[in-house]
Order: C-alpha cells, then structure tokens, then sequence
C-alpha cells in the first residue's frame, strides 16, 4: 500500500482528495492540524507520531524532522536503500502533499511583530518538499491545492503520475521553497536586525513581491500587467487612493516620477508629468501660486498629465486647476474641501495621498535580457560636488538662485536634459532626445518669448558649442552643466563670446 504523507497550512480540498486516495488504495499520514482535518471528515489517518514514536516537541516546532520520515521520502527506487530503511522499521513515504506556513500574508503585514514572523517561518515543512522533489523519480511532491484535481484525475484514468509530471511537480515545490526562502530573506533585511554593513551594491539579491494590483494592461492593450508590493497594500506606490479610476499601468510610471520629482524640493512646489518627462516644475509661497507658473512652462503637454506637490491640497489650489484635464494628483495630504471637490468634480481623476516624500535610500532595478541592472538611487548632488564658475562673467545673484533651481530641475528630466528657468519656474524644457542641441532647441521653442534673459541647466556636458551658441542666440544668459567633455575649452569660449555666464557642477545626472 503506497503511503502519502499530509503537511498543509492551506487546507483547501485536503479531504476531498484525502478521501480519492483512500479509493486508490494509499495511506493517509498526517501531523498534527491537518491530522485533526481530516479525522474530522472521517478519513483513517496514521499519525507522524505513530510513525517516529515521538510526540511533537517545542510547541510543534518539531514534528516532521525523524528519520522514519525523512529516510521514507529520500530512500531511492533500488533494492540497497528500501531494504536499509525496512532494516530500522520504516517504510518508504511515496507522496508528500505540504504547503508552508502563511509567512508572506502574515509576517508582510503591518501589525505583525518581529516575534510573530519568526514563528510563520517553516522549517519542517520545507525540508519536506525539498526531500520530495528531490527524489521526485519515486516521490510525487505536490505544494499547490489547485493540483489536486489533476493528480485525482490521472490516478483514476491510469492508476500513477508520470515522469514528466513528477518533474514539473518538483519545479514547482522548488519554486515555491525558493520563494519562500526569499521572502524572508527580504522580511529580515528590512526588520532592523543588524546587518553586515557593505560598501558596494550587494553579491546576490532576493526580492520578494506580492501581486497586490491586477491592471487592465500594461503600456498598451495587448500586453497583460500588474503591480507588486514588497507589502500587503491595497494600492501602488503605498499611496492611499482617495478617489477616482484605478491605476493604470502608465499611470503609476507617470506618479512615480512626479512624486520623485516634488520631493527634490523643500519649498512649496507643484510639478507636473506627461509620459515620465516633467512638462513644468514651479516653486512659490504656496502650491496654488505655483501651480499656474508650472503649468505656463507647456499648457499643451500638461493636458492629462500627472501633477504631484509637496504641500496640502485645498480648495484654492482645486480652483486653480480650472479646467484642465488631469489623470492624477497626488499630495502628502488633502483638505475635506478639497477631496470633496475633487470627488464631486473630477470624478475620474485619480486622488493619491502619499504621506512619505521619495527617499534615496535602496536600490534601483531594471530587467534587461537575461538579468537586471541595479545602482542606488539619484536624489541629488553628491557631498563632494563643488560648483565652480568657469567663464569671464559671473552670475548675478539673481541669476543664481534661477540656476540652482534649474539644476534640481533638470534632474528628473529625462536625457538627453534641458530646461530653461526664470526664477523658481521652468520655461521650456526639452528632454529624451538623443541629441543635446535638439534638446535645448526644444526647450528654445517652448520657452517662447519666456526664452529672453532665462538661465539654462544641462544633465549632462555639452559635447560640441553648438547648444551654447543656440542658447546664447535665442536670448539664454548663464548656463550651469556638469563639465567634463575633451571641448570644454571650446564650449566656455563659445560662452565668453555671448557674454554668458557659466557654472560647471563636477557631477552630471543622466536619466535613462
């Protein structure tokens, strides 16, 4: 008689499979709750305890570890190895049917502690499902309720599971370990144990997410998406969604950059984003002054943007928004004034409350073929950055408080990077262009007539005069740019000729 043995925290269709082995001639054995399952549903079980002749221990900690299970499920298909175990009194254990532990809905929650994470961290379970899979030729491993039905269904039609299933079955329980495994790994990391400090990035990684959104689809229809959580949430970004449609797929690319963005900025500050570019960025004595500058810098490209601000929304900053149309707003906080009108008006236009501005702590990640790319996050100038003029003209007071405004700015701009400022307001911006002279042409344009007396901050070196000298001859005075370039020596003649004033930072911020 053929023996399966029964571990599962999920009990999903246990008895009614339990019950279709009982038909098929095996024997159910079982621990401790899942025991107690099943003997209530009238299904005969054999206790582990009756197996190893040893209670459970540490208030079930220890249940499954014994030989007589362990040898059961990893004793091979061949004479030497049946006849030593039958030599100690053991039997050999044919199916393992375990699922661990709920640590990823439990121990992932906000109000669970680190002692009660530790105590869903399975141990027995997951020896068990690795013992199995392991020797997957003799053992059928099943980790997953919804296999159940398959496996019922194959006894019954031919009486065994073939080889190709046992595989994928042990693919599965492995991928189920392995993400379980990384789950904790992830927990522990971020619980404020202490951990190893490193000076680099580190030498492997284990992320662990939970899909906590389904989306319609991804950038576009014919694509399937959805986002994941590093933490039970019931929306993107850990935003807490006040009102209007759900997420889409675009929508929170667009909210991560604009909220990005905002959080550069201690001053009162609106930033609005169109397709992960910023299409206007403005700093005042409130978000309702600064909201109409931000916008002035390209009306066009703001409609249906995301516009992200760094201070509580009220019904004076709604009113600002007249007509425009809007996929999002997102703010640290909102008035009951100001959601109601929202709501009321706007009923589409998604609402995010996100208490904490963007941090530069952690990792960056992005798939590419075949692996990931990681790198910390860019926040800002480095301590070590020093800014240095460079041309004969220095920039005027005035002119510097614009371009150190324009050079925090141009930092959520996607590269190639330009914007043009008056003040603490952008004018014309021109970014993810592969050449760099198109982009400050583009800003030239959007600028318009804003162009005349504007500072200009580049991301990146400019490679050739030639966007200096297209700056210069649009009306642009002073420039601030990383430096850097085998013509830098060229580019400050081509200033000095124009009477510009120029500031290299020693630090560039590309954004692919």
């Amino acid at each position: 008689m053929p023996r399966a043995l029964f571990s599962v925290s999920d009990k999903t269709g246990i008895t009614e499979f339990a019950h279709a082995l009982l038909t098929y001639g095996w024997e159910i054995v079982a621990s401790g709750g899942t025991r107690k399952t099943l003997e209530e549903s009238g299904v005969p079980v054999t206790s582990v305890e009756g197996i190893t002749g040893q209670p459970e221990m540490l208030g079930g900690r220890v249940k499954t570890l014994h030989p007589a299970i362990h040898s059961g499920i990893l004793a091979r298909d061949n004479e030497a190895d049946l006849r030593e175990i039958e030599s100690f009194g053991f039997a050999p254990i044919s199916m393992v049917v375990c699922n661990l532990y709920p640590f990823v809905e439990a121990a992932l929650t906000d109000n669970v502690d680190l002692s009660g994470a530790i105590e869903q961290i399975d141990i027995g379970g997951v020896t068990m499902l690795r013992a199995a899979a392991k020797n997957f030729q003799r053992v059928i491993t099943i980790c997953d309720p919804d296999d159940y039905v398959q496996i019922m269904g194959a006894l019954h039609e031919v009486g065994r599971i073939d080889m190709a299933r046992r595989r994928e079955l042990a693919v599965k329980a492995f991928a189920h370990t392995r993400d379980y495994d990384a789950a904790i790994h992830a927990y522990l990391c971020e619980s404020g144990l202490p951990i190893p400090e490193s000076t680099g990035l580190p030498e492997s990684i284990s992320i662990s997410m939970l899909r906590s959104n389904e989306l319609r689809y991804g950038e576009n229809p014919h694509q399937s998406a959805a986002y994941y959580s590093s933490r039970v949430s019931d929306s993107p970004l850990g935003a807490a969604q006040l009102g209007g449609k759900q997420l889409s797929y675009n929508n929170i690319l667009d909210v991560d950059a604009a909220w990005r963005a905002v959080s550069g900025f201690s001053e009162p500050t609106v930033v609005i984003v169109k397709h992960l570019n910023p299409t206007g960025i403005a700093s005042a004595g409130s978000i309702a002054q600064a909201y109409p500058q931000a916008l002035a810098s390209d009306p066009v490209s703001a409609f249906g943007g995301i516009i992200a601000v760094n201070r509580e929304v009220d019904e004076t900053f709604v009113a600002a928004l007249e007509a425009l149309f809007v996929e999002a707003v997102i703010a640290p906080s909102f008035s009951d004034e100001a959601l109601g009108q929202l709501r009321d008006r706007r009923k589409n236009c998604r609402v995010l409350q996100i208490a904490d501005p963007y941090g530069a702590s952690g990792l960056e990640i992005r798939s590419v073929m075949g692996g990931m790319l990681l790198q910390t996050i860019d926040m800002g100038d480095p301590p070590e950055v020093v800014m240095r003029t460079v041309t004969a003209r220095v920039p005027l007071d005035a002119e510097l408080q614009s371009l150190r405004f324009a050079w925090k700015a141009v930092q959520h701009v996607k590269s190639n990077a330009i914007v043009l400022a008056h003040g603490r307001r952008t004018v014309g911006i021109g970014g993810g262009l592969p050449s760099r002279v198109d982009a400050v042409e583009l800003a030239v344009k959007k600028a318009g007539d804003e162009v005349t007396s504007a500072v200009m901050a580049s991301d990146a070196f400019f490679p050739f005069p030639d966007g200096i000298e297209s700056a210069a001859r649009a009306g642009v005075t002073c420039v601030i740019q990383p430096g850097g370039s085998i013509r830098d020596a060229q580019v400050i003649e081509a200033a000095d000729y124009y009477d510009m004033a120029m500031i290299f930072t020693g630090g560039r911020h590309f954004r692919h």
